[in-house]
């Protein structure tokens, strides 16, 4: 019986008629099983005991013989529930909490003015294509007081995307027909005395897993690369509430892995023999090449930390469930963050300031409270560092990261030596509950032998994960989130010692600790490689701590000027 013939005898919405008629397909197939069909069963009980051997079982022949039946039941159960495409959007019942028993939202600040530090003064260059590397702060003070209008300056960015995007691949689709109209609007808004704030009539870039009404939304795979949406992430109309000018969709790593997409591969615009490191390959590299002011790029598992580190940027991952993914594609629902890429930690906080909120569209997000304080005394904070984390770091990073200890030190900060929780084992548990979750988000794509047609067939691709995917039982998935939970409690004991971890960005297992845990992050850079490129430290918080990491963040910046320097040749 179809859902629509359910739906129509029994009176019962839709949805539910979708579920029983699929559940009624299963029981069809388990009763002509039990009946002893068993030549329609497509897999013998040699089979099975070949299969046990993947997931590191031995049951007795006894035992596989029992189970056959069940097991061939199992399946026909599958296939009924296949006949219902989900679609990527489609989020499972269990909404990930990264909230330990015993956290206090007390402690999170609900309401405040923000201290944002913004210059009195900014001086408009003689070239003014020197804005492109000014700072979101500069540029707001330079528009709030018209010494240039925001369809001058999206002009320059629009301009400088036509220039050098060619050897970046940084870009995949220009907006500039709807910049044009939000930059015209601004500059009557704000003519008109309706300022909105510090984003209004900036010129920034998306990353192309979010989707934008009437433009393709390509997840930077073959497969997608004509799709498009008729909504608009919620990331995006936040920023255009804000009053922020889209001027381009920025390359996405294939399905959100690597800098490698369906036409190329995005380059580190400090060295083009590179890759910009994903999958946020094409804002951090847009960012750091002066073709935005500020960019979004979402992460996973360091895909906001690793191009901004390589690329020279300054990258925020927030707190999971602080920004809204509504309208951005899926990845792993219990991981993915979005957040910006900007050039100064002080842009981080105002950005996250505009998007940060409950949506009623995303399950997972919170109201927590923001409020960012550019004299916050760093002299009352307790700060770890990972001794043997740092000891590790060789080379012009080992140089950099000591160095970067020093300054943190002329700051009044006196970081501990101190070690976090978890180990190696925490690689296993990310690289479970990761590869399953992705696994599900794009089982279709491996049903239809659509991974086929994705860029990268190499071991480490996005497609050969989507395979492995097919080979984690559930009980292993549900007993890596039971591990994970324990991390979550061990991390709150990091957390009420210290206010912020330092940490080197590229070494240890805190990229994929604090991204199972949910904690916010901040890569910073402080210095060059001997090829150089950029190198960075990045820094740890409490959950909806991220002011304490952008204070940090925007004073050692203010005593260094690492993320005032631009790649040659643009």
């Amino acid at each position: 019986m179809t859902f629509k013939k359910i739906s129509q005898v029994c009176s019962i919405p839709a949805p539910i008629a979708v579920f029983l008629a699929i559940f009624l397909t299963g029981c069809q197939a388990g009763k002509k099983i039990a009946d002893g069909d068993a030549e329609k069963i497509p897999f013998t009980t040699a089979d099975l005991k070949a299969a046990q051997k993947v997931i590191g079982l031995s049951f007795t022949d006894n035992e596989i013989d029992t189970l056959y039946g069940t097991v061939a039941r199992n399946l026909d159960g599958y296939q009924g529930l296949r006949q219902t495409p989900l679609e990527n959007a489609v989020a499972p019942a269990l909404v990930f909490d990264p909230r330990p028993a015993g956290f206090n939202m007390a402690e999170v600040p609900a309401a405040g003015t923000a201290e944002w530090g913004l210059p009195e003064e900014v001086t408009l260059p003689d070239n003014k294509e020197e804005l492109a590397f000014y700072s979101v702060a500069e540029l707001s003070v330079l528009i709030r007081t018209r010494k240039i209008t925001s369809v001058e300056l999206t002009g320059i960015y629009l301009e400088r995307i036509r220039r050098y995007d060619a050897r970046l691949e940084a870009v995949i689709t220009l907006t500039d027909s709807l910049a044009l109209v939000q930059a015209r609007r601004a500059d009557a808004e704000i003519a008109a005395g309706k300022y909105r704030g510090p984003l209004h009539g900036i010129p920034y870039g998306v990353k192309d897993l979010a989707s934008v009404k009437g433009y393709p939304t390509t997840w930077g795979a073959q497969p997608f690369k004509n799709q498009q949406f008729d909504f608009t992430a919620t990331v995006v109309e936040k920023l255009e509430a804000a009053g922020a000018v889209l001027v381009a969709k920025l390359v996405s790593g294939e399905l959100a892995t690597g800098d490698i997409w369906f036409a190329g591969q995005t380059k580190n615009p400090w060295d083009l023999q590179q890759g910009a490191s994903g999958s946020s390959a094409g804002s951090g590299s847009a960012t750091a090449a002066g073709l935005v002011a500020f960019s979004i790029g979402t992460e996973t598992w360091g895909s906001i930390l690793s191009p901004s580190s390589q690329c020279g940027a300054t990258g925020l991952r927030p707190t999971f469930g602080r920004v809204s993914r509504y309208g951005v594609m899926t990845l792993a629902w219990s991981l993915d963050k979005v957040g910006p890429i900007c050039r100064t930690a002080q842009d981080c906080a105002l950005v996250l300031n505009a998007i940060k909120g409950r949506d009623e569209k995303d399950r997972s997000t919170i109201d927590a409270g923001f409020v960012y304080d550019a004299d916050l005394d760093l002299k009352t904070l307790r700060v770890g560092f990972l001794e043997e984390e740092f000891s590790k770091e060789t080379g012009k990073w080992g140089e950099n990261a000591n160095q970067a200890l020093a300054t943190f030190r002329s700051m009044g900060i006196e970081p501990e030596p101190m070690t976090l929780p978890g180990g190696a084992s925490v690689y296993a548990l990310m690289s479970t509950i990761i590869r399953a979750e992705a696994g599900a988000a794009f089982d279709d794509l491996v049903l239809s032998n659509q991974d086929d047609d994705l860029a990268r067939q190499t071991r480490w691709s996005r497609a050969n994960s989507l395979r492995q995917a097919r080979f984690i039982p559930a009980v292993e998935y549900i007993q890596a989130n039971r591990y994970r939970d324990q991390l979550i409690n061990e991390m709150k004991a990091v957390f009420d010692r210290y206010d912020a971890v330092i940490v080197p960005t590229n070494t240890g297992n805190q990229s994929a600790l604090s991204n199972l845990t949910g904690h916010p992050a901040i890569c910073l850079p402080n210095g060059w490689d001997d090829k150089g490129r950029p190198t960075s430290i990045s820094l740890l918080g409490g959950l909806y701590k991220e002011n304490i990491l952008l204070a940090i963040g925007a004073r050692f910046q203010a005593l260094t000027d690492f993320e005032s320097r631009h790649p040659a040749g643009f």
